[in-house]
């Protein structure tokens, strides 16, 4: 398994070039389409975290890319105000603050149209976040933080100092959930802010009473009236001005977590994600509007049997499109579509209701005529538009890329987006917005492209009941005269799909090492239909198992394959899957299961959000399904990596399969199993120090097990 002396070294050859390597997210495109600002992560001096910067590319695709910003602190989350200021956030300290002010919350910051330094516009003592700016008026809206009960930012501040120096970290919580992904959910809790255009462009305040769109309370309308942003006219008149956020959320407890928001042209309205508690420990968000003059709130898209998420207002004003899933049941999968509603209120109207496939990113054209969306399809994630009246779907792109952070352009002819796939990293490409199976054209982005060290290919198949199955195949390049041991990844999710570059799990670094990897799409996976993803609800153990086994059985027949030599892999539902592999099957050499399910039973009421898997995981699902019946089977060496700050698979199930594992074990000595245990690490081992020492362990225990290697302990680790 040599490598072949004429592939040249990359990047994917050292992981500290790799974790090295600057990484691109996120698009804003200023009003009138002359601007395309994206943000680099790069890491910082001591390699241990990563910092965000702004850069400029030319939507024209002629000019080099420029950086706008330079800060230890970083940038992120740009959006630009109708008069072509660009706001970011940033934690960089205040200039006017004290030397002992402490460390500095996240806080809005712009830097001006016609170039300058940077100026803050405003934070709140929990920082701000999730900023959008109203398209034509300029209002700004975000999201902060805030302690129950604050009345105003220097309430907020009182009391979280009285905790601080009192030493108090415990939470005191009356309802569900309390944790999410890999942090504690309070005692703080968000809340929606908004002020007065920062540019003096529009006229954003309608003062109180505003009569615009969404304006008025409603009959389910809540929350006290308020002064709403200081006028269009203040805000303008001093340049070096903060921001007078208005709070239109009091007291909101849940109803803001994880959710997303979008303001109106004429900034009097902004709709919402909200969560609202049901009992029994459920919880379920609809979409509010909610009237920036006044607070007043009032329902737009509810239903019992679906959650709401995701509401955008069309650039005319006149109505929202929203993601709507169904609830599932033990019996039946979740299905996602679109809905639109007028602004006003009234019944939703579904998109597009025959289209199989199961959109996410979504935008308005800018004349309000048509929708542009990212959905899954057959291993690809390409760029959709649709008609919401007639329900015609276009597809855009035709190669096997994913999209993401569509901006539809001012003149309707493109769209500035972010490409990526499975063998390329995001970079910003541009789009016909009305040519079906385009090409997509690259612009000139802020990071180099990189050779890879190998090539990819798909492999498909079929299984008895006569589903089509595939598989990308990530191939060294010398595995045609020198077949390559194999390691099937299984992705995560479940309801995912192998189709876009990972910096986290990531199969070129595989393939550096001589491997092939196959990364399938088994039942349950999303962009095949929706029977696709039926196969496998509620039954986890077996049309997934069996799809991953027969994939495999094909990739094995390929002769660029050596077949004696295999190994699986998988994190966090992936992981799952690992472990029921192990205990039902002996033909891989090694098995590898990070943050990964072990006892459903035990899973169910202790990860973050046990409302949501109780819609499958009834207690005969967890029965039949749990890997943890099957541990007298196994007898493949298994390599368990867990963090203990992962709240979505809790660590008691790494726990809990490493007992399962050592206590069968009757001669310590020959123990073929090892755990790599992160105490501060969460549900992806995100910090870059700790992922070089996952891929290192990784990589430490296939070549023992599949190539046959003495075992030698990664550096740090001994």
């Amino acid at each position: 398994m040599a490598a072949d002396p004429e592939t040249p070294r990359t990047p994917f050859h050292d992981l500290q070039d790799f974790v090295g390597l600057p990484r691109l997210s996120g698009l804003a495109l200023s009003a009138d389409g002359s601007r395309l600002v994206t943000t680099v992560s790069e890491l910082d001096t001591d390699r241990t975290r990563y910092v965000g910067a702004l850069w400029e590319i030319d939507p024209d695709g002629k000019d080099l890319s420029r950086r706008l910003t330079r800060g230890g602190a970083g940038e992120s989350a740009p959006v630009f105000t109708p008069g072509g200021d660009l706001l970011f956030c940033s934690d960089r300290p205040d200039p006017d603050a004290s030397s002992d002010a402490g460390d500095a919350p996240s806080a809005l910051w712009s830097l001006p149209v016609g170039g300058g330094e940077a100026r803050l516009l405003g934070t709140r003592p929990g920082g701000v976040g999730g900023v959008v700016v109203a398209r034509e008026a300029g209002t700004v809206v975000a999201t902060s933080s805030t302690l129950p009960g604050a009345v105003d930012a220097e309430d907020d501040e009182r009391r979280r100092t009285a905790r601080s120096e009192s030493k108090i970290t415990a939470i005191l919580h009356d309802g569900y959930p309390v944790r999410h992904w890999d942090h504690d959910i309070g005692p703080d809790e968000p809340r929606l802010l908004a002020a007065a255009p920062v540019d003096g462009t529009g006229a954003g305040d309608p003062g109180p009473g505003g009569t615009g769109p969404g304006g008025g309370a409603g009959p389910a309308s809540t929350g006290p009236a308020s002064t709403g942003p200081a006028s269009t006219a203040e805000a303008g008149a001093r340049p070096d001005a903060r921001l007078d956020w208005a709070d239109l959320t009091p007291e909101p407890g849940h109803a803001l977590l994880e959710t997303k928001h979008d303001v109106s042209p004429d900034g009097r309205t902004v709709v919402t994600g909200w969560y609202s508690a049901y009992g029994h420990g459920a919880w379920r968000p609809s979409v509010v509007a909610i009237d920036v003059a006044t607070g007043a709130r009032r329902v737009l898209l509810d239903d019992p049997a679906a959650e709401f998420s995701g509401p955008r207002i069309s650039p005319d004003g006149t109505r929202v499109v929203a993601l709507r899933e169904t609830l599932p049941t033990p019996g039946r999968a979740p299905r996602i579509d679109l809905v639109v509603v007028a602004l006003d209120g009234g019944e939703p109207t579904p998109v597009a209701p025959g289209w199989d496939r199961w959109p996410s990113d979504v935008r308005w054209t800018a004349d309000s005529s048509a929708l542009v969306v990212v959905a899954d399809e057959d291993g690809r994630a390409p760029l959709f538009r649709i008609d919401p009246d007639t329900g015609t779907v276009l597809r855009l792109t035709g190669d096997h890329g994913a999209y993401t952070d569509p901006c539809p352009s001012p003149d309707g002819r493109s769209v500035y987006v972010l490409r990526n796939a499975v063998d390329a990293p995001p970079a910003p490409v541009r789009v016909d917005a009305h040519t079906a199976d385009g090409a997509p054209e690259p612009l000139v982005g802020p990071t180099p492209e990189h050779p890879l060290p190998g090539r990819l290919t798909e492999v498909v198949t079929a299984v008895p009941d006569g589903n089509r199955l595939r598989a990308w195949l990530a191939l060294p390049h010398d595995a045609s005269t020198d077949p390559a041991p194999l390691v099937l990844w299984i992705h995560g999710g479940p309801l995912s799909s192998w189709n876009a570059w990972s910096w986290r799990w990531n199969p070129w670094l595989l393939v550096a090492r001589g491997y092939a990897v196959l990364l399938p799409d088994p039942a349950l996976s999303t962009g095949y239909g929706q029977e696709f993803v039926q196969r496998g609800w509620g039954a986890w153990g077996g049309p997934p198992y069996t799809d991953l086994m027969a994939v495999t059985d094909a990739a094995e027949a390929l002769p660029e394959i050596d077949a004696g030599r295999t190994a699986a892999m998988g994190g966090s539902f992936g992981g799952y899957m690992a472990n029921w592999v192990a205990g039902h099957t002996d033909r891989f050499r090694a098995i590898v299961t990070h943050a990964s399910l072990w006892a459903l039973d035990q899973f169910g009421p202790t990860t973050d959000h046990s409302e949501y898997w109780r819609h499958e995981m009834s207690p005969a699902m967890a029965e039949a399904n749990s890997p943890h019946r099957h541990a007298d089977a196994i007898t493949t060496p298994m390599l368990v990596i867990h963090g203990d700050r992962d709240y979505r698979v809790p660590i008691g199930e790494g726990l809990r399969l490493w007992w399962d594992l050592t206590s069968r074990q009757a001669d310590p000595g020959t123990n073929p199993h090892r755990f790599l245990y992160f105490p501060d690490e969460n549900h992806w081992v995100l910090s870059p120090q700790h992922s070089v020492l996952w891929y290192r362990t990784v990589h430490a225990f296939l070549a023992t097990h599949v190539l046959g290697r003495e075992w030698e302990t990664p550096g740090l680790l001994r």
